[in-house]
């Protein structure tokens, strides 16, 4: 039987997915009952409130509160060694590797097109052929606030609505494009690295997507048409440092991060399913008149 039929997998094919998507939304802002199920969803995924600024539950104004809950200062040290770029979030490494000319892999024996997942834009997308990716899974227990894996400058925002399936890992083994399919926002900035992309995956019963700039992104009134803003006539101009939060999820979700050829070389020894905590470092950036001469390989093979 095919992986596409297991039955959690079948029933969000069923779902109304974005109807019950709002709902949670609605619910999670307001207090009802907001102290039981807070309770009840650090029993359940055993969540550590000992780092986070708030540690007692009921001081949380919403579950949304407690949900995108803050740390405390220094709960997470950056590994900045001077080249080094980060892990942007706490989860579990879904992939990462290299972009095979304009494929990423989603999961063993399934890959997805770095077009699809930039809503089609094929010359956005030509910046990150052959570069390099990581995809990082936030579970309900995780903080949910995501970071910059390295400095960088915003040029723009996309934000590209689309369906809602969870992104664990039963459901990315199983649905064809996953990541190229649900409702995402991405994040494009000008690095040492050069251009560098962190897209925000939306999921089912994920609340909402909010960046430090913008605010909530998604649901919004226009949220099944894409969106596109841009910020590189923004002033003063929009720098992040590395580590800097640009973004949270409103339940849990994935972050996948790009890098175009030559820019990066990823830490060997992480693996798909290595738990991950924001400030990791996850490689090194490489020396500019490298990246140059990476392209210029690159582009000759293209010809």
């Amino acid at each position: 039987m095919s992986r596409l039929f297991v039955p959690f997998v079948l029933l969000q094919y069923l779902l109304p997915q974005h109807a019950l998507s709002r709902f949670v939304a609605l619910f999670a802002e307001g207090s009802f009952l907001k102290n039981a199920l807070i309770k009840t969803f650090i029993r359940r995924y055993r969540v550590d409130l000992s780092e986070a600024l708030i540690s007692d539950p009921a001081e949380f104004a919403s579950f949304n509160a407690f949900f995108t809950r803050e740390l405390k200062p220094g709960a997470r040290s950056i590994e900045d060694a001077g080249d080094s770029f980060v892990c942007p979030a706490d989860g579990t490494i879904s992939q990462l590797g290299n972009i095979s000319n304009d494929q990423l892999l989603q999961a063993k024996g399934r890959h997805y097109s770095v077009v699809d997942l930039l809503g089609g834009d094929t010359e956005l997308a030509e910046q990150f052929l052959d570069g390099s990716f990581a995809t990082i899974y936030l579970s309900p227990r995780d903080y949910h606030r995501v970071h910059m894996p390295l400095a960088g400058r915003l040029d723009r925002m996309i934000y590209i609505p689309g369906k809602l399936f969870s992104v664990n890992a039963q459901t990315t083994a199983a649905v064809p494009n996953l990541f190229a399919r649900n409702e995402r926002v991405v994040c494009l900035f000008q690095s040492d690295a050069g251009p560098m992309a962190l897209i925000l995956v939306g999921a089912m019963i994920v609340a909402g997507i909010e960046t430090v700039w913008a605010g909530q992104v998604c649901p919004g009134l226009e949220s099944r048409t894409v969106r596109e803003s841009s910020y590189t006539d923004h002033s003063p101009p929009i720098d992040l440092p590395t580590g800097a939060e640009m973004g949270r999820f409103k339940l849990g979700s994935t972050v996948i991060a790009l890098f175009g050829p030559g820019a990066v070389d990823l830490d060997s020894t992480l693996m798909p399913e290595a738990a991950v905590r924001m400030g990791q470092a996850m490689g090194t950036v490489r020396d500019p008149l490298t990246q140059v001469a990476e392209l210029d390989v690159s582009k000759s093979v293209l010809l």
